[in-house]
């Protein structure tokens, strides 16, 4: 997401300090300590400017949501709505989804959601996109056994690359649908899921369950690092 630099921004954010998880690494295997009594933990990767972020957050009071965004300009949107709104049980963390694994410990999320991210349309950029298969090493690591994946995008080529992706990393694919909203919305929507709704633009989503988790690398034997140093 491209935005704008916006002056004020360091007094918004702080204005909304009391969302924003500034050292995350800290909170690594304890998440639920701040809210206990919370049903589930869920991680929306890529949260824009939180629309759908508030709104889950406000219907599902029950649970706690951890929204990770790498745009400071579209966070301190999201955190303005979920102050606005009174919210208890939704935090922000400003990072790279990439360093996911550095913030959430193994099994420590039940839920995990992507919507609308950037579909890299090259081919030579596909590593970067956020269903790609290292991207879904790292959300398994952090996934519980049976814990789910739930993927949103108006991007037919992005969507059938991740339908393989998530076949390849035997995630099990539940609920899949190339338009979402044919006969009627459905659930609630990303701000851009709303535009795309009025102009007509199928939306594609499905679920996936997480089956295995990934077997970690081998350590490297000492005598190969020597080599490899020297």
């Amino acid at each position: 997401m491209r935005m704008r630099k916006k002056r004020n921004l360091d007094p918004r954010m702080e204005a909304c300090s009391e969302y924003w998880i500034r050292d995350p690494e800290t909170h690594r295997g304890a998440w639920r300590e701040l809210m206990p009594q919370a049903k589930a933990l869920r991680v929306e990767v890529g949260c824009g400017k939180g629309k759908f972020t508030v709104e889950t957050a406000a219907a599902e009071p029950d649970i706690l949501l951890i929204a990770v965004e790498r745009v400071k300009e579209a966070m301190v949107v999201a955190m303005e709505k979920a102050k606005a709104m009174g919210l208890k049980n939704v935090y922000f963390i400003d990072m790279d989804a990439a360093a996911i694994n550095d913030c959430f410990a193994d099994d420590e999320i039940d839920l995990l959601y992507i919507n609308f991210c950037d579909p890299w349309p090259r081919s030579k950029n596909a590593k970067r996109r956020l269903t790609y298969r290292t991207f879904l090493d790292k959300y398994r690591r952090a996934l519980k056994l049976g814990g789910e994946i739930h993927f949103k995008t108006d991007n037919e080529k992005l969507f059938a690359f991740s339908l393989e992706e998530f076949a390849a990393s035997d995630l099990e694919i539940r609920n899949e649908t190339w338009n979402l909203h044919e006969h009627g919305p459905v659930g609630i929507m990303t701000g851009y899921e709303e535009k795309f709704y009025a102009l007509g633009t199928p939306i594609h989503r499905c679920e996936c369950i997480v089956r295995s988790k990934p077997v970690p690398a081998e350590p490297i034997p000492e005598t190969e690092m020597d080599s490899a140093e020297n």
